[in-house]
């Protein structure tokens, strides 16, 4: 019996819990080479599936609830990326290039599946196939896309344009997808045919039943919203929300990524505060289900067995996609005049393909049978597989290039990825033991600090002055001329050295309830080398935010 299976049930629980871990060692480990962690969830999940066989096709099933949760949080949190402003200050030229990018696609694999499926199908049926192929191929994956882009904190034209055009791959995905299937249906002989009307009808009704769900959701979420006001509550609301926006759509046929997006653009432009709160609760609620999403989309993929002309019809699909994608995107934005950092490398960023193509070819099969069935499932999830895979390297790639990876990072990343001694000051006003009250007063009043060390001649340190540590001894004592430094200063509360995490010291000094602590050279000795300002240290990293994402504001507005 299996590790998985209770009772001859599989156990879903551990199956989340194996791909939950396994999903984020991978994922950390393959962080040190520099690859994006979704890779290394999928990885696992090609491992656990395909590969090892522990993980099935009915147990990945089991999970399909999740997986639609899954797509709402994602669908939410790339509408919460959508500002008016991005539309506003973009809007030609995501227009231009999600035409040119999806519709240079379509024609390119289109073109090559047809002429490879000449020497195995009738003409009748090459074509079908090829324009059907050309259309799932202008999807472009929203959830494994802006996910590197939060994981590399990016920031700039490209990231916001490359925002609005996965949001509105779908689209137009489907309108493709309706015109090739009306197209299949017309040439091929016998099986299953659905008129243009009421694929159309259908179309029309997922669209715009998908608007109208989203809305409804972010009306109903910000009037809840004016009535909490903490982090728990807004996190329950949302969370709660987002669930039911997406067991809705799911009820009544609607797409889930789609009303869920509409949700997150309507919630973060109907106003601010709660509600871009709450945008920043679920992306840290999210972590653990992304995680299981992305690694059962691994395990779904199994394309072994498959044949010569599959193998030749995935190489042109994958072919076609890239090079239709990336020749689109630059056309679309070198014809609206885009930023050149745009024309240059937004294309690469469009590559990844996975739950819309998915959910395509799912459509796409129940219309089709025997050979071109099988040929189209095999190509899908080939070229699914490729791109989930090398993707997310391709994105990374565009945004480095582009110069916008890290500008759009918080002052918590940067706190985390410092030390001590990379932001201490260790030019300060010091203050030797033997000093004397007049020399010490004469000291404090030429500078400007609050905290002053006192050190020995040999530089250790043996204590501190503050301000308001004088002042007490003022009131207290009767000041007289034998009085020195050592008479003055107070214990020291703790210390922290350069080589000391900043997000660890910056604790300890919230623990201690101080606004300052000594820096010593090692742990071993107190050489006196620096001191941490936790005032000052939040100035420098909040104006290091700001000079990072007006770099990034102002590269979206340079003349071309």
């Amino acid at each position: 019996m299996s590790v998985l299976t209770v009772n001859g049930n599989t156990n879903s629980l551990l199956l989340a819990g194996i791909a939950i871990a396994g999903g984020s060692l991978a994922a950390r480990g393959l962080q040190t080479l520099r690859v994006p962690r979704i890779v290394g969830y999928i990885v696992v999940g090609v491992v656990l599936g395909p590969l090892l066989g522990v993980v099935s096709a009915e147990a990945v099933d089991l999970l399909e609830p999740l997986s639609w949760f899954a797509l709402g949080l994602i669908g939410f949190l790339i509408g919460g990326e959508l500002d008016w402003d991005i539309f506003k200050r973009f809007g030609r030229q995501v227009t231009s290039i999600l035409l040119f990018e999806g519709l240079t696609a379509f024609a390119l694999v289109t073109l090559l599946s047809f002429v490879i499926t000449l020497f195995y199908f009738d003409w009748r049926s090459s074509l079908a196939m090829s324009v059907v192929l050309g259309a799932i191929c202008a999807a472009t994956d929203p959830a494994s896309t802006v996910n590197v882009l939060w994981e590399y904190k990016a920031r700039g034209p490209v990231s916001s344009m490359l925002k609005a055009v996965v949001a509105l791959d779908d689209a137009l995905a489907l309108v493709l997808y309706i015109a090739s299937v009306s197209i299949a249906g017309f040439f091929l002989s016998g099986g299953p045919r659905a008129g243009f009307v009421s694929l159309s009808f259908h179309a029309l009704y997922e669209v715009a039943g998908s608007l109208a769900l989203g809305l409804l959701c972010a009306f109903v979420l910000k009037r809840l919203l004016s009535w909490v006001d903490d982090d728990e509550r807004i996190l329950i609301f949302t969370v709660g929300a987002v669930v039911a926006a997406a067991g809705l759509a799911y009820e009544f046929g609607l797409d889930i990524i789609l009303s869920s997006m509409v949700f997150g653009v309507a919630l973060v432009n109907l106003g601010k505060g709660r509600r871009l709160r709450s945008f920043d609760l679920v992306r840290r609620f999210s972590g653990p289900v992304y995680v299981l999403f992305f690694t059962m989309i691994g395990a779904r993929l199994n394309v072994s067995g498959v044949g010569r002309h599959v193998w030749m019809l995935a190489a042109a699909y994958i072919g076609g996609s890239v090079l239709g994608k990336t020749t689109g995107a630059y056309w679309g934005a070198l014809y609206s005049r885009a930023v050149p950092a745009a024309r240059k490398y937004l294309g690469f960023c469009l590559y990844q393909q996975g739950t819309v193509a998915v959910a395509l070819l799912v459509m796409a099969s129940t219309r089709f049978t025997g050979d071109i069935r099988e040929t189209m499932l095999s190509v899908i999830l080939l070229g699914v597989l490729v791109f989930q895979l090398v993707g997310p390297l391709f994105v990374k790639m565009g945004i480095s290039r582009a110069g916008e990876a890290g500008l759009n990072i918080t002052e918590e990343d940067l706190i985390r990825s410092y030390k001590v001694g990379d932001i201490m000051d260790s030019d300060v006003a010091v203050i030797r033991d033997g000093q004397s009250l007049s020399e010490v007063i004469r000291t404090v009043s030429g500078t400007e600090s609050f905290y002053y060390p006192v050190v020995r001649d040999d530089n250790i340190l043996v204590g501190a002055v503050t301000l308001g540590g004088m002042r007490n001894t003022f009131v207290t004592q009767e000041l007289n001329d034998w009085l020195v430094a050592l008479d003055i200063m107070e214990p020291l509360s703790d210390k922290v050295t350069p080589v000391m995490a900043l997000s660890e010291a910056l604790e300890k000094a919230a623990q201690l309830d101080v606004e300052y602590l000594p820096v010593v050279k090692s742990n071993t000795g107190d050489v006196f080398v620096g001191v941490l300002d936790c005032r000052a240290v939040h100035r420098t990293l909040a104006a290091e935010v700001l000079a990072r994402q007006q770099k990034a504001d102002i590269a979206g507005v340079q003349p071309v």
